[in-house]
């Protein structure tokens, strides 16, 4: 007969206020250098759902995409007859004193058979409380190095992320000064590995206003919209505002763990944003 089951050691009382996790990460000024720590927003905490932060995303392009169909007399532009059964040929519509068909989907220059229509739904609806938590699961996988590398970035081996640079980073205005910040953070390899990856898109998509397309790269995330106007035309490189600032954003095509950098003023909206209290 088995013995008496020992019992589980008491569970200390939770500390008085206790909340959620706050994580801190060291502010880097404009020589690279690590300065003071600030503490992350509560939603960097959160958990990573990749389902919901493909859905996010997902339903992000879909409600992206223009409405768009065929004029409803294309392929019908054409004086047709037909001349009836019993003439050894088909029933395909032909042109006037002609032998040649027309109109019909199986002939040349003549209507499509399913032509995409104008009112067709692209749209696709998620819940706000799924949105919400795709947010902070993207915001929450930008810490994740791991993450990083699995998308393809180049990330240092000793650095935090996310990276939270100081609000003079903001200013900058040449993309020879974002350069050089980028180098002295370990960062520029990243960049270069973007350029070196852009290459002609396969199919029809060249010839439809997107012929190149460029791997992405780093994420400047500013305070305010006219800022960072230094690191717009890097290669790969994105510049938003927080308050534009979406979940595609943080996990382009749904993969979460983009290489992202923020400033400390930017940090604070994103806290204000998400009604937080600082710690």
């Amino acid at each position: 007969m088995p013995g008496p089951t020992p019992h589980a050691p008491p569970t200390p009382p939770a500390a008085e206020g206790h909340g959620p996790v706050h994580h801190r990460v060291p502010v880097i000024s404009l020589a690279g250098a690590a300065g003071p720590t600030v503490t992350l927003p509560a939603a960097f905490s959160s958990a990573v759902r990749p389902d919901l932060i493909r859905r996010a995303v997902v339903a992000s392009r879909a409600n992206q995409r223009q409405p768009h169909g065929t004029t409803p007399t294309a392929g019908l532009r054409h004086s047709v007859e037909w001349s009836g059964k019993g003439k050894g040929v088909s029933r395909t519509p032909r042109l006037m004193d002609s032998n040649r068909g027309a109109q019909a989907p199986n002939t040349v220059g003549g209507r499509p058979a399913h032509p995409p229509r104008i009112e067709t739904v692209w749209r696709k609806k998620i819940n706000v409380t799924e949105g919400r938590r795709a947010f902070a699961g993207a915001l929450s996988a930008t810490r994740d190095a791991a993450l990083a590398r699995a998308r393809g970035h180049t990330v240092p081996e000793k650095i935090h992320l996310p990276v939270v640079l100081e609000d003079p980073a903001e200013e900058i205005a040449s993309a020879v000064e974002a350069r050089k910040l980028l180098g002295r953070l370990d960062l520029w390899e990243d960049v270069t590995r973007a350029q070196l990856g852009v290459h002609v898109r396969a199919g029809r998509g060249k010839r439809r206003g997107r012929r190149r397309r460029e791997p992405k790269s780093l994420l400047f995330v500013v305070s305010r919209p006219g800022r960072g106007l230094g690191f717009r035309n890097l290669s790969g490189v994105d510049v938003v505002p927080i308050g534009r600032l979406g979940t595609e954003d943080l996990a382009p095509g749904g993969t979460p763990g983009r290489l992202t950098l923020f400033s400390r003023g930017s940090l604070e909206a994103l806290r204000h944003r998400l009604r937080e209290v600082a710690a």
